[in-house]
């Protein structure tokens, strides 16, 4: 029998460039200043930049919150910055880092979000990832997770890599959802060129236990801090929606987006441990998961211990204790 030992070892070697390639990829990216590659939204004086305009803090107080918008449209990319939270009491407060169109789409808009909800004193800051497209805004794509850090008392990385094939997100370099694009979905995947938006606001009426819980501006100013900003993407005529200098990119951010073994290891285990709601598994939701889902049933088995009424299709028990609505029910049993 002939052997080939040097298809192995050239296997090898690829997976090997593979992996490294992925792994340094966002380290490999410049970092931009804010003026370089961003504007001010909102907020008139409640953004502040520091360190030769590397950082930017943005604050909200009873007056206003904040937010800063990237200078260009963007049609897929690799979009990141590193993000330490408010402190103390921050119940009703939303820090957003995401990616819209819905400015130049009003109807049919796509949406890539992180979005960090704020909780009461003793309870942790929750992540929460959303994707819309076209849209799409009647089926809401949510997963909520708890985090292994306080993401108060230090920064961390936070990153969107978006292609025409997949989207997904990261913390600290650690691939947290994959979400991959499917021939049913249609236009549901986000597919127009978008900006990159950074916010934070007041979402009281349901940010924390569905509105239970609401910003309290005795703690205010309320100040997010961003600093490693990165926007790597392919830039497109604002107006032609069109580049001639994509092709490349393109190439080099499906590349990135290969998960390796080893990624894939440390994302299993984040959302085994983490993970605390995930639209595909909501049965009071959906009778029917929606077409892109692909349902792992370790993931719904351990959702459903942890909520069998949204999960798992039961019945809430009513006692003495006082009844809540489902969403006020997960939201409270999140926190």
């Amino acid at each position: 029998m002939m052997k080939l030992p040097c298809v192995g070892s050239s296997l090898l070697l690829v997976l090997t460039l593979v992996s490294a390639f992925v792994s340094g990829f966002g380290k490999r990216l410049p970092i931009l200043s804010f003026d370089e590659g961003y504007s001010q939204l909102f907020g008139d004086d409640n953004l502040v930049l520091h360190g030769d305009g590397k950082a930017v803090h943005l604050s909200l107080n009873e007056r206003t919150g904040s937010g800063f918008v990237s200078q260009d449209l963007y049609l897929h990319g690799y979009f990141s910055a590193s993000i330490k939270l408010p402190a103390d009491y921050t119940a009703g407060v939303v820090v957003a880092f995401y990616m819209s169109n819905g400015d130049i789409f009003e109807k049919n808009h796509d949406e890539i979000d992180f979005e960090f909800l704020g909780n009461i004193r003793g309870k942790d800051w929750r992540v929460q990832t959303n994707i819309y497209g076209n849209g799409s805004t009647s089926l809401g794509r949510e997963e909520r997770y708890n985090l292994w850090f306080d993401p108060a008392d230090d920064f961390h990385q936070y990153s969107i890599l978006w292609t025409d094939s997949q989207i997904i997100f990261y913390i600290d370099n650690i691939p947290i959802r994959e979400f991959k694009r499917t021939a049913a979905m249609g236009g549901d995947f986000p597919s127009k060129p978008m900006s990159l938006y950074t916010t934070i606001w007041d979402g009281s009426d349901w940010a924390t236990s569905g509105g239970k819980y609401r910003v309290n501006y005795k703690y205010a100013p309320y100040v997010a801090e961003f600093s490693d900003l990165i926007l790597h993407g392919c830039a497109v005529d604002p107006i032609e929606f069109s580049s001639e200098r994509c092709d490349s990119t393109a190439q080099s951010l499906e590349l990135s987006g290969i998960i390796t073994p080893s990624q894939r290891t440390k994302m299993d285990s984040f959302r085994r441990k983490h993970m605390t709601y995930s639209y595909c598994y909501d049965q009071t939701r959906y009778k029917v998961p929606p077409m892109e889902c692909v349902i792992n049933p370790k993931e719904a088995e351990r959702l459903k211990k942890f909520d069998p009424v949204t999960f798992g299709g039961g019945r809430r028990h009513h006692g003495k204790r006082h009844h809540r609505s489902r969403a006020s029910q997960s939201e409270t049993d999140a926190i």
